[in-house]
């Protein structure tokens, strides 16, 4: 709790810990988005890898890192300004993202080691900002209501 000028505590229902892991995972995001990129290029020199489903998962890439610019923007700026619908459009969002990362875990033409261990990581950085988020939304509904 802090306290304010009054003298009165006041309650701050934001997360930190929210608010940092979605700083990290801009970061990795970054460093997964560049490894998976050069993963595809690899996988279509190397292997026999159907052309349209080189186009196809080239675009839910750039679609993924879209969306998870958007996740990142609503769940930072419902956790720092108090306001429940950016965090559950960010839970939303991550719902969305993390099918895609299913899908290149699981259901892409070639899945390779590094595939399984980038996406592992990413989605068990989802779970736990899902879990966090859906604490932070009982937080403000509990301080809010």
């Amino acid at each position: 709790m802090a306290i304010n000028r009054t003298g009165k505590s006041a309650v701050v229902p934001s997360s930190v810990l929210l608010q940092l892991l979605l700083y990290l995972t801009a970061f990795y995001f970054s460093f997964y988005f560049l490894s998976t990129l050069c993963i595809i290029i690899y996988k279509s020199r190397v292997l026999s890898y159907p052309d349209d489903l080189l186009g196809q998962d080239v675009s839910l890439l750039f679609v993924m890192a879209g969306l998870e610019l958007l996740r990142l923007f609503c769940g930072m700026k419902g956790n720092l300004q108090e306001k429940e619908g950016y965090l559950w459009a960010s839970l939303a969002v991550t719902v969305v993202t993390a099918l895609l990362s299913v899908y290149y875990l699981v259901w892409q033409p070639y899945v390779m080691r590094a595939d399984i261990i980038l996406n592992g990581v990413l989605l068990s950085v989802y779970g736990l900002g899902g879990v966090l988020g859906l604490v932070t939304l009982a937080r403000f509904s509990r301080v809010y209501s």
